[in-house]
């Protein structure tokens, strides 16, 4: 009897119960998903990939940005406050990212999304743009987007080319006054040369050549004030204050974009036009951005 008794409470010590078996099957069921959603809110970024528009007024920013946003060519106004959308990379350009994917797949279709943010093109309204390029968080490109045929003339040149190096200096010091050895994340910069559909606008290539010597000029032009204002306040820093407003190598020589790929910023040229002709043509532009996404 005995062994009978003490059979009888192992076996009921260590049968199955009906609560153990459901809270088992409760924790084989919930525990990977609930692993699943601890991981992917790590591995999400909080904010989508940025990217800066650019450039002086008139050039065709906003123009962009709703083509981009209504997939439809529409007329727009000077943008006189920043402006961020939230889009989609059409479905004709796959992202750098997802080219092992397949369109359906929810990581896919993530990966398309991106912000679109218009900053104003007017000289007084310019700090908007400067203000993100302090602190440009999330940031996968700089699109500086400026008018082809404005640019064949002297006085659209030459404000587009003191923008433009505004833009770059600021990108060239976030570099070099970086505080760890490995420097900031490389921000690569898009010249969008809008209008190529006008008989007036300069090809790619006459609009990097032309905006690398206006460059050169702004930059010698810039020199020569922060030399003739240390003669006059008779600064002590007069040299390291140029350097520090030297856009490019130092020395002399003029001014080329593959200088800046020493402070981690490719600058790419590529046309297109937006508005205009029978339909609008930005395929490069696209192009671009899904290689930074």
């Amino acid at each position: 009897m005995a062994w009978y008794d003490e059979d009888s409470w192992a076996t009921a010590a260590f049968a199955p119960r009906g609560s153990t078996i459901a809270i088992t099957f409760l924790l084989a069921v919930l525990l990977p998903v609930l692993l699943h959603q601890f991981l992917y809110r790590k591995a999400t970024p909080t904010t989508l990939p940025s990217f800066l528009l650019i450039g002086p007024s008139g050039s065709g920013k906003t123009a962009f940005l709703t083509l981009t946003e209504r997939k439809a060519v529409a007329q727009t106004h000077t943008s006189t406050a920043p402006l961020g959308v939230e889009v989609l990379l059409p479905e004709d350009y796959m992202p750098q990212s997802s080219h092992y994917r397949s369109p359906g797949d929810p990581a896919y279709e993530r990966s398309r999304r991106f912000l679109l943010l218009d900053t104003p093109g007017h000289g007084k309204l310019r700090h908007f743009a400067t203000k993100q390029l302090a602190n440009p968080a999330n940031v996968r490109g700089i699109i500086f987007v400026l008018d082809a045929a404005s640019v064949a003339e002297e006085t659209g040149l030459n404000e587009t080319a003191e923008y433009l190096h505004d833009v770059l200096l600021a990108l060239q010091k976030r570099y070099t006054e970086a505080t760890t050895s490995k420097g900031p994340k490389e921000i690569p910069v898009l010249i969008a040369a809008n209008k190529m559909d006008l008989f007036t606008a300069l090809p790619p290539h006459l609009v990097t050549q032309q905006l690398e010597k206006a460059i050169s000029d702004v930059r010698k032009s810039r020199a020569k004030g922060l030399k003739d204002s240390g003669r006059t306040l008779g600064g002590e820093d007069e040299d390291l204050d140029e350097e520090r407003e030297w856009l490019g190598e130092g020395g002399e020589g003029s001014f080329e974009f593959v200088q800046m790929e020493e402070v981690g910023t490719t600058v790419t040229v590529h046309g297109g036009n937006v508005i205009g002709g029978e339909s609008a043509d930005v395929k490069s532009w696209y192009e671009w951005i899904a290689a930074q996404l």
